[in-house]
């Protein structure tokens, strides 16, 4: 299914901004959404609190990728239109490609395996990150993982580039930032130590070309979607 015609409406420039978790597969979208129509994207990279500040701030702009309950918070304050959600993105452990992967098939399966990792990383502040040490604490823990760890802080890379580097055995992300970092293997944890982040696409109340907007936001949330979100550790709407 096609959710919009090629060259359908004159070409429109649109600016979105998108967070570290969905840049790869922003982009990857995008450019299908650009093949397939005269509309040009912008993509400003930037950690979510600083789009929530730029948003807040009065920043100009189109369409901006951020968890449900960011997107939620902005059309309170009447800075974002509306929102659609457009993905579901999971917690995992990344270990190098080879290498034996993580036994993550149950609650006590997965403290074994932290407890049997030599170094492990984990993002500071980000939402993963603070999952993680709760996950620590749940499975108590939190004292031996405290003294292997190296907390990555944010907006300075992918948490699983340590793990390619050599610098760490294991580490813990969002799925489509673990799946980003090339000779990594990521798995989700089981369920009952799952962090489920909803990602949504705001529409700015006043786009630029508000049909350029709508359609690049019904893409984002379509069939068509689907396969890129699957491929990038990401669960369709």
């Amino acid at each position: 299914m096609t959710v919009f015609l090629s060259g359908a409406a004159s070409a429109a420039e649109i600016k979105l901004m998108c967070p570290a978790p969905m840049r790869t597969t922003i982009v990857d979208l995008v450019a299908q959404f650009e093949a397939k129509s005269a509309h040009k994207v912008t993509i400003v990279h930037t950690p979510s609190r600083m789009i929530v500040e730029r948003v807040e701030g009065g920043e100009a702009f189109d369409v901006s990728i951020l968890t449900v309950e960011a997107n939620d918070g902005l059309i309170k304050q009447g800075k974002v239109a509306r929102r659609v959600v457009i993905a579901k993105s999971s917690v995992g452990l990344g270990v190098r490609a080879g290498t034996p992967k993580p036994d993550v098939s149950s609650a006590e399966a997965v403290k074994r395996t932290l407890l049997g990792a030599k170094s492990f990383a984990r993002n500071e502040g980000a939402e993963s990150g603070k999952h993680v040490l709760a996950v620590f604490e749940r499975l108590g823990i939190a004292e031996e993982m405290k003294a292997k760890t190296k907390a990555m802080p944010v907006n300075t890379g992918y948490v699983a580039e340590l793990v390619a580097r050599g610098e760490v055995e294991m580490a813990a992300q969002q799925m489509p930032e673990l799946k980003a970092v090339a000779g990594i293997d990521a798995s989700p944890l089981p369920p009952e130590l799952q962090l489920v982040i909803v990602f949504s696409a705001g529409v700015s109340p006043a786009p630029q070309d508000p049909s350029a907007a709508n359609a690049l936001v019904a893409f984002l949330s379509s069939p068509e979607a689907a396969a890129v979100l699957k491929a990038k550790g990401l669960d369709p709407p």
